[in-house]
């Protein structure tokens, strides 16, 4: 059965790039984060004074019209760079170099490019300059989803209802696509719409019904690091990683029957929306540049997406400084519902991602399926773990046990490149802790210390959440507190063993969903006022499509799979769903849709108790959001919560940002005196963040407008279960009525603050509630958490 564990190289290093953050210790997944180019790469900066920065312009009276084509932008931007450089080979060839990265023209006015800080000054002398900010590079962050979900192939339901997202395009901004998988077949599948206007780089053939459109868009990362071009333009907008694949799969992929990996997880892949149409923008490598980014959601924008999926994103900055929350905010203005990762950098609060209220940010969370090994010590006691690769006819020998960490050197806890030297491991089965290499990494480090098997205890911060991947041998990955109680079993034997034996794949395990250890959480940094995350979906062992044979080698092949974890997986699946319900409800805007997912989400897991995380406490809301998404019962909210881009323009107002800085996010001159500002728990958001103090007394009034989108006349009734931080929490009026569709109600909410005795505290203390809004016939409910933020 040796064959069983072969596993290449190579495939390693696309789990060590793509998801380290999800591998490793906290500490380890914070130098992960974003990295400024003038700080990624010193010494090049240093050496030719150049650094990529993105310039925001306002058009003037001469290049106000949106009919400029291509060739006008670009001289324009060029008027404000250094001349175009000719240089000459020794062969006699001429090669022009020009500063400019990407001229911009749909979510934004402006370009990226390569300048000194000294001619960087000259641009922002300008009329046309509204802002400037360095480029940044970004890290990246399902055969039974769907049916977990509540997505049923050929039966009636939300599936059915929504036709499977037929019409609607979902732009996935990513590492490219392998365009002949299975996946993205397009049997089935009508033309694009004639709002189309996208293009396919691949050769015309490699682009159908299916996917209409691929562009690459990596200049950006290139100009980081000083290369004309390190390879990945060649490539085109092919997938030369696996991430953009797997993504594009989840959120739109098309039915394919026996999808398994290593034999496991059989059954029909499909993605969210497997009759939508997908565009992918490849705009990253192992990270992603702001600058790349911006040229893939203006191109989005302008080919005519519906919605965009970034399972991207970096460490928590202004907006204004922000280019993914920039191109967002041209997108939403547009009417494209956008959908972003939470980001990896869990189980610590203040980690996120993608914190702009326009956007629908991720968290991730499991599933009720589990690939199955169990650990059996010499004690008789079993433990329940996972492994993808399942070897048949295994005999499950009793073998010696050997924890490294009790004997060998620095790094041999977890089972590091030659921290297994000295000790005599043949044979034996190794217990590895998780953490600073990937687990299959370990697999093999043991493997070649002569060990015949390995149980891998999962970091305190990975806590209970299990990972299955292709090891390259038997493996069982078992919790943090089973790898204790293992460690404690082997410290206290005098001859220690163990087996492992394989149990297949089994669904209906509980509970389901918990929060994953590497979801990032709140509280939202770049405004403490909005609730983030907005919500989870599954992110954990996800089945999507792959470039690649894991199993066995690394060529390229037609028709593979692959089952990986992280927030990048959650966020397809959220693009998807939005999919279908805006082909169920095409007049809703972002916002709408937005809201149906959120007062729908549930806070309740399979065990009947509440969501836990992944020390199996209850998440809170700074893990879950609103809760975990309920695909079904999005597409019947009853009332949603809207919000104009008007609405965000004064919400940026009241953050408060100045004008010029409200103008960069926007794209236009805004003058902040002349509006009435909103501060963020006063934007109609479907969440609440309520701040109590002394200052305001311990009591703060909100309001919230909902619109209706039921059927019928219908009355709303209103219940609140109290945050402990509150005496109590009133709600004017207590009935909402409707007669038609679209009809509007506001209602307002006073909270008072339970104070104590003494001084105020200089900490703050949250607690949570919910309100909400259940209709007369007992149909709906309408969600919403709630955050009591008392100091």
């Amino acid at each position: 059965m040796e064959g069983s564990y072969k596993f290449k190289l190579m495939s390693i290093s696309f789990f060590l790039f793509l998801f380290l953050s999800a591998y490793v210790s906290p500490a380890i997944a914070r130098k992960n984060r974003i990295v400024p180019l003038s700080s990624h790469n010193k010494t090049s900066s240093s050496s030719s004074g150049l650094q990529t920065y993105i310039v925001r312009l306002q058009r003037s009276s001469s290049t106000a019209s949106s009919s400029k084509d291509e060739d006008d932008w670009v001289e324009w931007y060029k008027s404000f760079l250094p001349a175009d450089t000719v240089t000459t080979n020794e062969e006699g060839k001429s090669t022009t170099s020009s500063r400019l990265v990407h001229a911009y023209k749909k979510v934004v006015t402006g370009f990226a490019a390569r300048l000194t800080e000294a001619e960087l000054a000259q641009i922002k002398e300008k009329d046309e300059f509204l802002h400037a900010f360095p480029d940044r590079l970004l890290p990246l962050q399902t055969t039974h989803t769907s049916d977990f979900l509540g997505l049923h192939r050929g039966t009636a339901g939300f599936w059915s209802d929504s036709n499977y997202g037929k019409g609607v395009i979902i732009g996935v901004l990513d590492t490219g696509i392998l365009p002949d998988h299975p996946s993205f077949g397009d049997a089935g599948m009508p033309p694009p719409p004639s709002k189309w206007k996208g293009v396919c780089e691949f050769n015309v053939s490699s682009c159908n019904n299916k996917l209409i459109g691929a562009r690459n868009f990596v200049k950006g990362r290139a100009a980081a690091m000083e290369a004309s071009d390190d390879g990945l333009a060649l490539l085109g907008p092919y997938d030369h990683d696996g991430h953009g694949t797997h993504t594009a799969s989840t959120a739109a992929g098309a039915f394919v029957e026996n999808a398994n990996v290593a034999g496991q997880a059989n059954g029909t892949a499909s993605g969210m929306a497997p009759l939508a149409h997908i565009a992918i923008y490849k705009v990253c490598g192992d990270k992603c540049a702001d600058s790349d980014i911006l040229a893939g959601l203006d191109a989005a924008v302008s080919d005519g997406v519906d919605i965009l999926s970034l399972s991207l994103g970096g460490s928590s900055i202004e907006f204004y400084n922000d280019a993914t929350a920039i191109g967002t905010f041209g997108a939403i203005e547009n009417g494209i519902f956008v959908s972003c990762a939470a980001g990896n950098d869990g189980p610590s609060q203040k980690t996120l991602s993608n914190e702009a209220p326009w956007m629908l940010t991720v968290g991730a969370s499991t599933m009720d399926r589990s690939i199955r090994s169990t650990v059996q010590l010499g004690s008789g006691v079993d433990f329940v773990g996972e492994s993808l690769v399942q070897p048949s006819n295994y005999a499950s020998p009793k073998l010696p046990l050997i924890y490294p960490g009790f004997a060998g050197s620095s790094g041999s806890a977890l089972c590091l490149n030659g921290s297994l030297r000295g000790l005599d491991v043949k044979g034996m089965i190794v217990l590895c802790d998780e953490g600073e290499i990937s687990r299959v990494a370990k697999g093999w480090i043991v493997k070649s210390a002569g060990g015949a098997g390995m149980i891998i205890a999962s970091a305190k911060s990975s806590g209970y959440i299990l990972r299955d991947d292709v090891h390259v041998l038997p493996t069982s990955h078992v919790s943090y507190s089973d790898g204790l109680t293992i460690k404690s079993y082997i410290n206290g034997t005098t001859s220690p063993t163990a087996s492992i034996s394989f149990d297949g794949t089994v669904f209906g395990t509980s509970p389901a969903p918990m929060v994953a250890g590497f979801s990032s959480r709140g509280p939202n940094q770049a405004d403490p006022s909005i609730l983030k995350p907005d919500i989870i979906g599954p992110g954990v062992n996800i089945l999507a499509a792959w470039p690649f044979q894991v199993e066995a080698t690394n060529n390229v092949a037609s028709s593979t799979f692959n089952i990986i974890s992280g927030t990048s997986m959650s966020t397809p699946h959220l693009s998807g769903i939005a999919a279908l319900l805006k082909s169920s409800h095409p007049a809703w805007s972002p916002a709408m849709i937005k809201s149906a997912m959120m007062t729908t989400a549930y806070l309740n897991a399979n065990h009947g108790d509440f969501i836990p995380d992944q020390a199996m406490k209850r998440a809170d809301f700074f893990a879950t959001g609103a809760g975990h998404v309920n695909a079904s019962r999005a597409n019947n909210p009853g009332l949603v919560y809207d919000i104009a881009s008007d609405d965000y323009i004064a919400y940026l107002c009241g953050i408060p940002y100045t004008s010029a800085q409200v103008s960069t996010i926007v794209g236009r001159r805004v003058t902040c005196s002349g509006i009435a500002p909103i501060n963020g728990t006063n934007l109609n958001y479907p969440s609440f963040v309520v701040f109590l103090s002394a200052a305001n007394g311990y009591t703060a009034s909100v309001s919230r407008t909902v619109t209706y989108v039921g059927a019928g006349s219908r009355n709303y009734t209103v219940q609140v279960a109290y945050p402990a931080g509150t005496s109590s929490v009133t709600v004017k009026p207590t009935t909402l009525s409707f007669t038609k569709v679209d009809e509007k109600a506001e209602y307002t909410v006073t909270f008072f603050g339970r104070v104590s005795s003494g001084s105020a505290s200089s900490s703050t203390s949250f607690s949570e509630g919910y309100l909400t809004w259940s209709s007369d016939d007992e149909s709906t409910d309408v969600n919403s958490p709630i955050m009591v933020a008392i100091r």
